[in-house]
């Protein structure tokens, strides 16, 4: 099990970009897949984004490719999302999850195991 901390958001205007970050406990980060989620008011949460254990491998909802980038920095134990040209629609509240891998260097958009509480990102049009 992975301790997840979110950090980063805050209200921004449309076009501006935020980084959120999400640092996890333990030593054990290199075996882990990280994902984005998010969670708008009156709907369910989504995927936003994920990234392999190695870094190597991500992938994006159709509502963020080309604008979200997530990284990691396994030295920090930190997961990053970047966001830019963000969107009133991109409005919600985000959260980092971990997922425990054995061998596998893939990402995934759903079955995780670990989430944080959250960051509030305000988008105004």
């Amino acid at each position: 099990q992975v301790q997840l901390a979110e950090s980063g958001g805050g209200l921004v205007q449309a076009g501006d970009s935020l980084r959120l970050s999400c640092e996890a406990s333990g030593r054990t980060f290199r075996r882990y897949a990280m994902g984005w989620f998010r969670q708008a008011p009156g709907k369910e949460r989504e995927f936003v984004a994920g990234v392999s254990r190695s870094g190597l491998r991500t992938r994006y909802s159709d509502p963020v490719r080309g604008r979200f980038t997530i990284s990691t920095d396994n030295a920090k134990n930190t997961a990053y999302l970047q966001m830019t040209s963000l969107k009133p629609e991109d409005t919600a509240v985000y959260y980092c999850a971990a997922r425990f891998t054995v061998f596998e260097d893939t990402t995934y958009s759903e079955g995780y195991d670990d989430w944080g509480q959250g960051t509030q990102v305000t988008v105004s049009s």
